[in-house]
């Protein structure tokens, strides 16, 4: 088997080594083919027989057996025949001319176009290292005996498969990638070229002893295994697409937050389809909003326009319910609206449904014509039905994570979470990670005559205020949670004391001196007041004012009560020892 590794198949090349292949081909193949006619010129052709040859060929090099991204097609039962036959030229012809419909068949890409050239030159090398190696060892080509043969052709098969892994060695070191010599391509290699190898000498002795019907008795049954085979390889690359998504479908349910589900979801889809472009859309306010998107491997930032009911691809499929693909960039062109990667050929558009109702739609899209097939639908329906059931599930957890977090009056965070948080960013003072990490402890002053003269719920709007309040003064610097009651506290990871201290300063400034609205919940008409509060501040640092979190809490409360509630209330105190 004389093909190009799956390795190779996936990656993309840079210009220069893009230019160093075209180069090497055109220095070497039309230079070594002109050679090759002149010291090897063919015996006495028969043009029937050259034209079924070609025929043979193209069909064979039609029907590959990808495997595992490695199009495998047995052209070697072919070429052999041919060699032994008509000599080393036509054999290198032959070969050269295989590789134009092998290459229109896998639909090369742009960038991909450098396959050419470099599978090429590999055949050529291969044809010519292993012809010479034949001739070598004494084997003749046109009319010979079996005994004459058997030990020079055994020996070319295996020199083949020798030379094109040193040459996909050799490939990868030249674009800098790392390629293990005993491959998984050297095992497909040996065992079709070992299989292969008695059809072609059945070929080459059937066609001397009965001439043009042996092509019909040894080709007609080539070209129907291979034909077999690729059916059976699509068979097997359902199941194993079957298999992928079940573990997808695992993978994204155990998912708990809706990013890791998006995330995942759009990586591990991949796997299993061709994919360049990838877009989740969301019905959200009746309209598609893009929730994640990733193009070329990379997530991009969501900033594409929504869409509206039948309005380009995803608004049809939103709207209608059902999943279309197109082949081809002329297919859909008409149809589309808004933001489309231009380089588009194919395009699978599938919706997202959860209890029976469109959620979403997700649109796959890839540079190369005819992408997807039928069974690639099926595999990603399945898909999005995890992934719908995976993202409602997260959104549960989300929530409920939200709720046992934070403060139900203030949407802060409450002491369960603020206890959390504060041992782990002590383990992370200890371990180095941080130089110093304060907290800030604070009392509202005579809250409780708040409440006896306005009502609990005017306090209550006093305290979602001072939230805000708190929230705004810290932003990004630090957390803030309720503690307890009118007690709030701020962490300030990696801030010093005397920075902590000037923060007080400021919140106790941002409390006492802005006058609070409220509603008068114990007068009839709920009138507006204005009512001032202050608040007493405690600050304590650690590592220098405590060894853990608690002995930290501890005397920062030992500074509000004493440093400050007991000097005169309204003021910031940090702890001494």
């Amino acid at each position: 088997m004389k093909n190009y590794c799956k390795e190779a198949v996936k990656l993309s090349v840079s210009r220069k080594a893009t230019t160093i292949i075209w180069l090497i081909w055109l220095a070497l193949v039309p230079t070594g083919i002109w050679l090759t006619y002149l010291y090897f010129p063919p015996s006495t052709l028969n043009i029937l027989d050259i034209l079924l040859f070609i025929v043979l060929a193209t069909v064979v090099a039609l029907l590959p057996i990808v495997i595992s991204g490695t199009p495998v097609y047995m052209i070697q039962t072919i070429s052999f025949a041919a060699f032994l036959k008509y000599g080393l030229f036509f054999e290198v012809i032959l070969i050269q001319f295989s590789i134009i419909p092998l290459m229109l068949r896998l639909q090369l890409k742009k960038e991909d176009l450098y396959r050419y050239p470099l599978n090429s030159t590999m055949f050529f090398f291969i044809s010519i290292i292993s012809g010479l190696t034949y001739y070598g060892l004494g084997g003749v080509t046109g009319s010979v005996q079996f005994s004459q043969l058997i030990l020079p052709s055994c020996v070319y098969i295996v020199m083949g498969v020798i030379v094109n892994q040193f040459l996909l060695y050799y490939f990868h070191h030249l674009i800098g990638r790392k390629r293990k010599f005993f491959s998984e391509d050297m095992v497909w290699d040996s065992i079709t070229t070992i299989t292969m190898f008695p059809v072609g000498l059945n070929l080459y002795f059937l066609n001397q002893e009965i001439g043009l019907i042996s092509f019909f008795l040894i080709g007609f049954p080539v070209a129907s295994v291979s034909f077999l085979l690729s059916m059976y390889r699509s068979s097997e690359d359902v199941n194993e697409s079957l298999q992928k998504a079940v573990e997808i479908g695992h993978d994204l349910t155990e998912r708990l937050k809706r990013n890791e589900v998006l995330d995942v979801f759009l990586q591990r889809i991949t796997q299993i389809v061709p994919v360049d472009y990838s877009y989740i859309l969301n019905v959200k306010e009746n309209r598609l909003e893009l929730m994640k998107r990733m193009e070329k491997g990379a997530f991009m930032p969501n900033t594409l326009p929504p869409h509206h009911r039948n309005e380009g691809i995803s608004g049809r499929v939103w709207a209608t319910g059902r999943s279309v693909i197109y082949s081809k960039q002329k297919e859909w062109a008409v149809i589309a609206e808004g933001y489309m990667p231009e380089n588009v050929e194919s395009v699978m558009c599938v919706p997202i449904v959860r209890n029976q109702k469109v959620e979403g739609v997700l649109l796959l899209a890839s540079e190369k014509q005819k992408a997807y097939e039928k069974y690639h639908l099926m595999i990603v329906d399945i898909l999005c039905s995890y992934f719908g059931v995976a993202i409602q599930n997260a959104g549960y957890y989300e929530e409920t994570k939200r709720e046992n977090e934070r403060c139900a009056l203030t949407k802060l965070y409450n002491y369960r979470y603020f206890d959390g948080l504060l041992n782990r960013e002590f383990k992370a003072l200890l371990a180095g990670k941080h130089k110093t990490l304060s907290l800030i402890i604070l009392d509202l002053d005579h809250f409780k005559q708040i409440n006896d003269s306005f009502g609990h719920e005017s306090g209550n709007e006093i305290l979602r205020e001072l939230a805000l309040r708190l929230t705004m003064i810290v932003g990004s610097k630090g957390t803030v949670a309720r503690y307890g009651g009118e007690e709030f506290v701020v962490l300030l990871p990696d801030v010093n004391k005397s920075d902590a201290l000037i923060k007080a300063e400021e919140i106790r400034n941002g409390i006492a001196n802005r006058p609070f609205t409220i509603h008068n919940s114990l007068s009839l008409n709920r009138n507006r007041e204005k009512v001032k509060v202050t608040a007493s501040i405690g600050i304590a640092s650690a590592p220098n004012d405590g060894d853990d979190g608690l002995s930290l809490i501890r005397h920062a409360d030992r500074a509000l009560y004493i440093g400050a509630k007991r000097a005169g209330r309204n003021r910031v105190a940090e702890y001494v020892k």
